[in-house]
């Protein structure tokens, strides 16, 4: 990455049941699906091809991806061929300027957007615009990415996701000092965001480059079915939770006066008490954190198995929203969630 970057530079709904999402899509109905939106391949400064690349999401259980090349189109007939039912490939950019990079999702094919722009000139919002006529989604990429250009400098405003969570770079770790940074700047926001109706969900994914990165983290998003308009609506509605891997398991919602509600949905809640549950499998030891615009409110272990089942009571009243975190013994994130809206 360096190299290139050298380069460059010059309401609530009745549930049956408290369930895991899927690890994989069951037909193209509505479900829980798992994608990775930040990936680059030879065409850009990647080190696999988009074919190896198709293998390796579905062997990580990915059941989407989104190619982001670096201010270039995906290439003519290149990713096409590599869809299939229970496997979609998104088209998008990733725009790199000198004072931040953002991502281009669901554009059409052949389309490509400038890139030449920086915070003093002001002129993002009319690439922004392009893409949200185009009907894609406009992220924040790595906004303190430790490197040259790597601080996202332009206002959030207009943009319909924060990637709070990026992959590997050059450390062994999944979960690095610039992501802990993204994650509490967006987690502060978050009451005034939402108090507005403008909150931002958050999202993570790999930024693969090389082998070995693909869905490490990625994007589990509630979809109508699996296609680019219903995941891309998933994503920028909140529907959607991180995990470190396709071996972590969360299933988020918030019960009142036999009513439930999930990730990026409101509960109504009448004025009287709401449960919040978190079911975890797959992190071995590990705590679950809740949080509101109070901070964290809640903290519990996992069992040694990494399977359980975490509880807290609170009222609208007390909590504006709730949110989920899982860290691994070290400190690590294993996964998080978007906020719940009580009302």
């Amino acid at each position: 990455m360096a190299r290139w970057l050298d380069r460059a530079l010059g309401e609530g709904r009745i549930l049956s049941s408290l369930s895991f999402p899927s690890t994989r899509a069951v037909g193209r109905g509505a479900a829980w699906y798992r994608g990775d939106c930040h990936v680059h391949s030879v065409h850009s400064d990647g080190e696999l091809a988009p074919d190896e690349l198709a293998v390796r999401g579905r062997a990580a259980g990915l059941d989407f991806m989104a190619t982001t090349e670096h201010n270039a189109a995906a290439g003519s007939g290149v990713w096409g061929h590599l869809a299939d039912d229970d496997f979609l490939i998104l088209l998008g950019e990733e725009v790199t300027t000198r004072t931040g990079h953002w991502l281009a999702l669901g554009i059409p094919p052949g389309e490509v957007i400038d890139w030449h722009h920086e915070v003093r000139d002001g002129s993002i919002d009319q690439s922004v615009e392009r893409v949200h006529r185009a009907g894609g989604l406009c992220v924040v990429a790595h906004p303190h990415a430790p490197y040259p250009s790597g601080d996202f400098m332009f206002p959030f405003r207009g943009f319909d996701a924060v990637e709070v969570w990026n992959g590997l770079w050059a450390s062994d770790r999944p979960w690095n000092a610039d992501n802990e940074a993204a994650l509490a700047e967006w987690g502060r926001s978050l009451a005034a965001d939402i108090r507005t109706g403008s909150w931002r969900p958050a999202m993570g994914n790999s930024d693969t480059h090389l082998e070995g990165q693909i869905g490490i983290p990625h994007t589990v998003v509630f979809a109508q079915e699996l296609s680019t308009g219903a995941v891309l609506a998933g994503i920028r509605a909140g529907r959607s939770w991180i995990a470190e891997s396709g071996d972590v398991d969360v299933s988020f919602t918030a019960h009142a006066g036999g009513r439930v509600a999930g990730v990026g949905e409101q509960l109504t809640t009448g004025g009287g008490q709401a449960e919040v549950r978190a079911a975890v499998r797959g992190v071995p030891a590990g705590t679950v954190s809740f949080h509101t615009e109070g901070g964290k409110v809640h903290r519990a272990s996992l069992p040694g198995d990494g399977a359980g089942v975490v509880r807290w009571d609170t009222t609208a009243e007390e909590s504006m929203f709730v949110r989920a975190e899982v860290r691994r013994p070290g400190g690590h994130v294993a996964a998080l969630t978007n906020p719940i809206t009580l009302v």
